[in-house]
C-alpha cells in the first residue's frame, strides 16, 4: 500500500498548480484572492493564511497542511501496523524468539515510514519544480513544500513509536497518535483563525504550523525545517528507551481492570462499548466542522468575489447558482464522503475482531454470527447518521440558517454512504481476505467527489461515486428515487455480506 500512499499524497499537491492557474491566472485576481482569504477567520482556521500572491505560495496555502495531515496519518499506519500490531497477534514473538533484537521491529518499522515520506516529499519537490505553470518560481520553493510535508510524516511516525510501547492495543496506539495529531490541526486553526500571518503562540506549538511557518514559494524560512527533525529525534530517543524496558506484548500504560462481574448483556452493548470512543471523536470533529463551515457560508460570496472559476466550481459541487446555497451543499457533500470513511472503518472493526481471535470466544456461546455482527453494523450505519445529524446541527449553528433544512440536507447524503459501508459489509462477509480494499474504493469516491467538480470530470466518472446521484440539497428540490435506489442497494449489499459471514468458517 506504500506506493499507493505516495501517489495520492503527492498527486494531491501536484494537482492544485493547475486548478488554481485555471481559476487565478492573473496576477491581479492571486493578489485579491490572497487579500480575502487573509481578511476570512474562517478560511485561516481551514487552511491557514497565504502569504504570497504567486501560483506556487497559494498552492501551499490550499494544500500543503492536508498534504501533511495525510502524511502523519500514513506514517503512524505503518509504525503501529509493524510494531504493536505484530506484537497483538502474538507474531512478534515468535521472530523474536530467534536472532531479532529487542528494537529491531521499531527499527524497521520507522525505516519504512520514514521511506516513504522521503519517497512523498522528493514526489512532491521534482513534480511542482517541473510544472509548466511554476515556471519561474524556482527550485527553493517545491524543495521546501516536499520537506514540509515529509517533516510533519517522519514527525508523527516517531510519535506513534512512542505511543506503541505505552499501549498494549494496536487500536489504542493508533487513537492515541490521531488524537495528538487532531490536537495539532485545533491549535493550528485556533491560532490562525485568531491571528493573520501565522504567527500566534498556538500555531507556533503546532507541528501543523511549523508547516505553515516554512512559507514555500514565499520567502522560505529554511530554519523551520530543523524544527520538526529536532521533534522526530527527541521522540524517536524516547521511542527506543522505552522499547528496552518492556516485555514484548507488554505496554508501559497498566490496562485498567474490568468490572468483577460482566455488564454487557448483548453483542450490540459490546460493540458499542468497544467503538464508543471513535464515535465521540468523529462527532466532536463533525460538530467542530459543521462550526466552522456554516460560518464560512454567509461570506462565501465575498471569498468568491468576481472569480468565474471559482463560482463554476462551487456551483459544480452544490449545483445552484445560488452561491451560499451552493457552497452549503458542497459542505454536506464533503460530510457525506467523510462520514463514508467512518462507516468503512466501524464496519471493518468485525473483520478485526474476527482476524484477532476475539471474535470466538464470544461465538463460542449463545450467540450467533448475525447477531454478532448486527451489533457491529447497528454502530457503523447508526453511528453515520448521528455524524450527518450532528454536522447539520453544526452548520446551522454556525450559519444561523434553518436547522431541519440543513439537517435535512446532510442526512440525504445517507444512502450513498451506507453504499460504500454496504460495499464493506459484503467484502468483510464473503471475501475476508479484500476486506481492506473497502479503503480503497471510499478514497476513489472521496477523490472523485473532492477533486472531480475542479477538474471538471466527465459526467460519466462523477457517476462512479453514489455520491454524484444524490440531489445538491439545499437549495435543490429532493429527487426520491436516487435515494431509495441508493438505499435499495446498501441493502442488498449488506444482505449478501451477511450471507456470505453465516455460510463461510471464520477467519476464512
Amino acid at each position: 500500500m506504500l506506493p499507493v500512499w505516495v501517489l495520492v499524497v503527492g498527486g494531491m499537491v501536484l494537482a492544485m498548480p493547475g486548478s488554481l492557474d485555471g481559476f487565478y491566472g492573473t496576477a491581479a485576481e492571486r493578489a485579491d484572492a490572497m487579500a480575502s482569504m487573509n481578511a476570512n477567520s474562517s478560511m485561516r482556521a481551514l487552511y491557514g493564511p497565504v502569504f504570497g500572491d504567486s501560483l506556487g505560495a497559494l498552492s501551499a496555502w490550499r494544500i500543503g497542511c492536508y498534504a501533511g495531515v495525510l502524511a502523519a496519518v500514513m506514517s503512524l499506519v505503518i509504525v503501529v501496523r509493524h510494531t504493536r500490531e505484530e506484537e497483538e497477534t502474538g507474531r512478534q514473538e515468535m521472530l523474536s524468539a530467534a536472532m531479532v533484537g529487542r528494537r529491531a521491529p521499531l527499527t524497521a518499522a520507522l525505516l519504512a515510514a520514514f521511506a516513504a515520506d522521503a519517497a512523498t516529499g522528493a514526489l512532491i519537490a521534482a513534480g511542482m519544480t517541473s510544472q509548466g505553470v511554476m515556471a519561474g518560481q524556482g527550485v527553493g520553493g517545491g524543495l521546501a513544500l516536499g520537506l514540509g510535508v515529509a517533516g510533519v510524516g517522519m514527525l508523527f511516525a516517531t510519535t506513534a513509536a512512542v505511543a506503541a510501547q505505552c499501549t498494549e492495543s494496536a487500536r489504542l496506539a493508533k487513537g492515541l497518535t490521531a488524537a495528538v495529531l487532531g490536537a495539532a490541526f485545533v491549535l493550528r486553526a485556533a491560532g490562525d483563525a485568531g491571528t493573520a500571518g501565522g504567527s500566534s503562540a498556538l500555531t507556533w506549538v503546532s507541528p501543523l504550523g511549523w508547516q505553515e511557518n516554512l512559507r514555500p514559494y514565499a520567502g522560505t524560512r529554511w530554519w523551520v525545517v530543523l524544527l520538526p527533525g529536532a521533534a522526530a529525534v527527541a521522540q524517536g530517543v524516547v521511542a527506543y528507551v522505552l522499547a528496552g524496558r518492556r516485555d514484548v506484548g507488554m505496554g508501559l500504560l497498566p490496562t485498567r481492570p474490568g468490572p468483577a462481574h460482566g455488564t454487557l448483556a448483548t453483542p450490540g452493548a459490546l460493540a458499542l462499548r468497544l467503538q464508543r470512543g471513535a464515535v465521540a471523536a468523529w462527532t466532536a470533529g463533525f460538530l467542530a466542522a459543521g462550526v466552522v463551515f456554516g460560518a464560512m457560508a454567509s461570506g462565501a460570496a465575498d471569498i468568491v468575489g468576481d472569480n468565474d472559476g471559482t463560482r463554476a466550481v462551487i456551483e459544480r459541487l452544490g449545483g445552484r447558482t445560488d452561491l451560499t446555497d451552493a457552497f452549503l451543499a458542497s459542505m454536506t457533500g464533503l460530510f457525506g464522503m467523510v462520514a463514508a470513511l467512518y462507516v468503512v472503518a466501524a464496519v471493518l472493526r468485525l473483520h478485526g475482531e474476527e482476524t484477532s481471535q476475539r471474535a470466538e470466544p464470544v461465538l463460542a456461546g449463545a450467540v450467533g454470527r448475525l447477531r454478532w455482527a448486527a451489533g457491529h453494523l447497528a454502530v457503523a450505519f447508526g453511528g453515520a447518521v448521528l455524524l450527518m445529524a450532528v454536522a447539520g446541527l453544526g452548520m446551522a449553528a454556525g450559519h444561523g440558517g434553518d436547522a431541519g433544512a440543513l439537517v435535512g440536507a446532510c442526512l440525504a447524503q445517507l444512502p450513498a454512504v451506507w453504499v460504500l459501508g454496504g460495499l464493506a459489509v459484503l467484502l468483510v462477509g464473503a471475501f475476508p481476505k479484500a476486506a481492506v480494499s473497502s479503503w480503497a474504493v471510499a478514497g476513489v469516491c472521496l477523490a472523485i467527489g473532492w477533486l472531480g467538480p475542479v477538474l471538471d470530470l466527465p459526467g460519466a466518472v462523477m457517476d462512479l461515486s453514489p455520491f454524484g446521484h444524490l440531489p445538491k440539497l439545499p437549495g435543490s428540490a429532493v429527487t426520491w428515487t436516487p435515494l431509495l435506489l441508493l438505499t435499495a442497494v446498501a441493502v442488498g449489499l449488506v444482505a449478501g455480506g451477511l450471507v456470505g459471514l453465516r455460510r463461510r468458517d471464520m477467519t476464512g
